[in-house]
């Protein structure tokens, strides 16, 4: 059986290179619209944040998000992310 490759990306808060399985993939679809991708197949630009509720916080404060994303992230994004740590 053929071994996965181990796909890693950088969060965009704290610089750390992970998994992609230990980050959330935040997404501005086409349309402007910011959304959670949790299957990580969704069209549009990309941002990673590790799943860790002080990184989460931390980008919510510095608004890394808004500037990577080059589009305002509503705060209902930070609670849901904050939600699903909690899952």
């Amino acid at each position: 059986m053929k071994e996965r490759k181990l796909v890693l990306r950088t969060c965009v808060c704290s610089k750390e290179v992970c998994e992609k399985k230990d980050l959330f993939r935040i997404v501005r679809t086409p349309e402007k619209n910011v959304i959670i991708d949790l299957k990580g197949k969704a069209n549009g630009r990309g941002a990673y944040l590790k799943k860790d509720k002080d990184i989460i916080l931390l980008a919510q404060k510095t608004k890394v998000l808004d500037k990577k994303l080059e589009v305002d992230v509503p705060q209902n994004i930070y609670e849901e992310l904050l939600g699903l740590l909690n899952e």
